[in-house]
């Protein structure tokens, strides 16, 4: 077992993974929005990553996966249970789903006079997301939309290419939307290839402002059910994964008491 980390200051939330261990270091929207505008203002990259259950099976089957996350700058909690056993830890960090974040960092990136770029998904998907991020936030510059063709690789030459794009555009900021792994493994390389860029990993977050995927309703996520809304309107992609989710739930929960 092996400890490794890779922290901007206090260690926030702690989860132990069968390679070793993975920590959320910004533990709210106010400093995250803090930390990426000093990015900003100093012209450098980044990688943020959302950090949920599914997640944390995956680095427990690939250790390669916990590397990509531990290079990551940003880790920020998505998901209610990881939120549910920061507290549990003695501490309070905010729920910061990628596909919410969208929105408030574009906002940011605007007012600091940045640019954006959107990689992952569909052309037409990316179309409809830029023409409804320009619409909600006024004066926003979308300078590269990129489409990555099917069986992308985010090892592979071709995503260093993506990525020089997307340094060439000028954008200062770019939203990942290719799921895990691969969009924390793209982001992972942005400081190789696009060193002045920020990659934000959001899922599925350019499909819910497209409208080719909707989100659960908002009362659904209120109570904490957006995974069983996801579950039943795709339960033979879901239940897998839920499964590995609750199975390693209780060992978390138990460490989390324990480093109270």
């Amino acid at each position: 077992m092996i400890n490794l980390y890779h922290l901007i200051g206090d260690d926030f939330l702690r989860f132990q993974t069968t390679h070793g261990e993975i920590s959320v270091n910004v533990a709210t929207r106010a400093h995250l929005e803090d930390v990426v505008r000093e990015k900003f203002s100093q012209n450098q990259g980044f990688a943020l990553s959302t950090l949920n259950l599914d997640h944390l099976t995956k680095m427990n089957e690939n250790f390669g996966f916990l590397q990509t996350y531990i290079a990551q700058d940003f880790v920020v909690a998505d998901g209610n249970p990881i939120v549910w056993m920061s507290h549990l830890q003695g501490k309070a960090i905010d729920l910061l789903p990628g596909s919410e974040l969208v929105i408030p960092l574009a906002q940011l990136a605007q007012s600091c006079g940045k640019s954006i770029a959107l990689l992952g998904s569909t052309d037409d998907a990316l179309q409809q997301a830029a023409s409804h991020l320009q619409g909600v936030v006024p004066g926003l510059e979308v300078v590269c939309l990129i489409s990555p063709p099917f069986g992308f690789d985010p090892q592979g030459d071709d995503a260093a290419e993506m990525l020089k794009q997307v340094q060439a555009s000028g954008a200062s900021l770019c939203f990942i939307a290719l799921g895990a792994p691969k969009q924390e493994e793209l982001a992972a390389r942005g400081g190789e290839f696009a060193p002045s860029v920020g990659f934000a990993s959001i899922g599925a977050g350019l499909d819910f402002l497209a409208g080719t995927q909707v989100r659960a309703p908002k009362w659904v996520q209120q109570i904490a059910m957006e995974w069983l809304w996801r579950l039943l309107q795709n339960p033979k992609r879901m239940w897998r994964r839920y499964a590995a989710c609750f199975a390693i739930l209780p060992g978390h929960i138990w460490r989390s008491w324990k480093l109270r």
